[in-house]
């Protein structure tokens, strides 16, 4: 299930950041980009790169926040060890089914 649910956040996000960049960079030129009122001395694929991994991790928060606020009660609050393994007076108990 986590890996379907990973799979549900870095796709779409990895999509959204392949069009921010896309557009992003049309208008942008990367050897015209500055950092603290000095130029920034990367190469263009550099820029490229760490604009799209920037731009890939905020779409994954962003689709990460979403998933996490679209899961259930008992979902979030439920007990990940199988109940014949859990010890005695596991403060879970009652949270698993």
């Amino acid at each position: 299930m986590w890996t379907q649910r990973l799979m549900w956040i870095a796709w779409p996000a990895f999509l959204v950041a392949a069009v921010l960049e896309m557009l992003v960079f049309a208008l942008v030129d990367p050897s015209d980009l500055h950092w603290a009122g000095a130029p920034l001395d990367w190469s263009r694929q550099a820029v490229y790169t760490v604009a799209f991994f920037v731009f890939w991790f905020l779409a994954m928060a962003s689709s990460a926040l979403t998933t996490l606020l679209s899961m259930s009660p008992f979902e979030v609050n439920r007990c990940p060890v199988p109940p014949e393994e859990r010890p005695a007076g596991c403060a879970r108990e009652g949270n698993c089914r």
